[in-house]
């Protein structure tokens, strides 16, 4: 992973999150680095000491999630929604305290929560009233569900956030590092991309990774096929025009 300074700052949240346990909220525009983020701080758990659930909430409905988060502590799910409940704080108590394995909830689309969602997640996570965090829980999503959090209705969850950080895109002088940084790792000799191209890039993905690896992957397409030495700003205009970002 490049690790620029929004994806540094995000590391250091999570691994404070990891150390005194609880809930962490993690936002970022799509094309962020959210995923990357996560999934490069999960890798990096111990499996002995860690068990990581991840969820999207876009893959079904509300119960659905709750016998997900079953399933993913190693038991069959029950029927009703206070089974569930029961079943997700007994199985969260058991690898805590007799285990020794510290259950990660990675939950993900969290701006697509109703608040109804929002007000069960504050009871399943509500642990002998505060004393004791035996979980870690991070909830992700885009900048508006931190919005939704502050709602006066959700305000016994949003009070028990231990850490919040929205990631950035990355800086001007971050793009061309970034870019030469996964070159290299396919084994890229020489420069690739002329000056120009570089700019173009940039002021067209805003410094947004996702944008970045689609606009510098099709530029590269385009370049092969008219066979340019070195990546221009035309070869990038044209794979803007061709895959239409906006």
């Amino acid at each position: 992973m490049y690790r620029s300074q929004s994806f540094t700052e995000a590391l250091a949240r999570l691994e404070y999150l990891k150390g005194v346990r609880g809930i962490g909220v993690l936002t970022g525009e799509a094309g962020a680095g959210k995923t990357s983020a996560l999934r490069y701080f999960s890798s990096a758990l111990n499996d002995s000491l860690y068990k990581v659930i991840y969820f999207p909430l876009s893959t079904g409905t509300v119960m659905d999630f709750y016998r997900g988060l079953v399933k993913g502590l190693g038991l069959f799910p029950k029927f009703r929604k206070v089974d569930l409940f029961n079943q997700i704080q007994d199985a969260v108590y058991s690898s805590y305290n007799d285990k020794r394995i510290t259950p990660v909830f990675i939950l993900d689309e969290m701006h697509m929560s109703s608040p109804k969602f929002l007000a069960d997640l504050s009871i399943i996570t509500n642990f002998k009233l505060d004393s004791v965090n035996p979980f870690i829980m991070i909830l992700s999503g885009l900048p508006y569900f931190t919005n939704a959090l502050t709602l006066n209705q959700n305000q016994s969850l949003n009070q028990r956030v231990i850490t919040r950080f929205k990631m950035t895109p990355l800086e001007k002088e971050e793009v061309r590092a970034y870019i030469d940084h996964h070159l290299s790792i396919a084994g890229a000799k020489h420069e690739i991309f002329s000056d120009a191209a570089i700019e173009a890039i940039t002021s067209r993905s805003r410094g947004w990774p996702r944008l970045v690896n689609i606009i510098a992957t099709n530029a590269m397409l385009y370049g092969a096929q008219t066979r340019e030495t070195k990546i221009s700003a035309d070869a990038v205009r044209k794979a803007i025009e061709d895959i239409d970002i906006h």
